[in-house]
């Protein structure tokens, strides 16, 4: 809990060291040995931050148990959104909803039948109708 907490402590003194389009995407990683790893979701972002490491890094030594961080070490991390598989609309012509409603009428009562007619009855209205 102590190293969460101090990460969050950390990300949020980075972020209020950055200009606001910046901090949108700075993200502290972790702490171990007297580095700290910042994250960023593109290398644009990384190149303007080794330019201000000196400054973030005198900025982060002087929050309070940050004072052994010796340096920053800076990786890419791309974010990427998940994607969104398109619907599949698909049609049942009137010809293969008769044939599905066949099979159900040569079956007795059961699942299988009742399945069979719930989709049978999603066919697609004939135009003459």
């Amino acid at each position: 809990m102590r190293m969460a907490t101090l990460i969050e402590t950390a990300q949020r003194h980075l972020r209020q060291q950055v200009p606001p389009d910046v901090a949108e995407h700075l993200f502290v990683g972790g702490y171990r040995e007297g580095t700290l790893t910042v994250i960023t979701d593109r290398a644009a972002w990384l190149t303007w931050l080794r330019y201000e490491q000196p400054r973030l890094l005198k900025q982060l030594q002087q929050l309070q148990g940050f004072e052994a961080v010796l340096k920053l070490s800076l990786k890419v991390r791309p974010i990427r959104p998940t994607k969104i598989a398109p619907r599949q609309v698909r049609q049942l012509s009137p010809a293969g909803a008769e044939a599905i409603s066949q099979c159900a009428a040569a079956l007795d009562d059961s699942p299988l039948k009742r399945s069979l007619s719930r989709l049978a009855s999603h066919a697609a209205p004939s135009k003459d109708e």
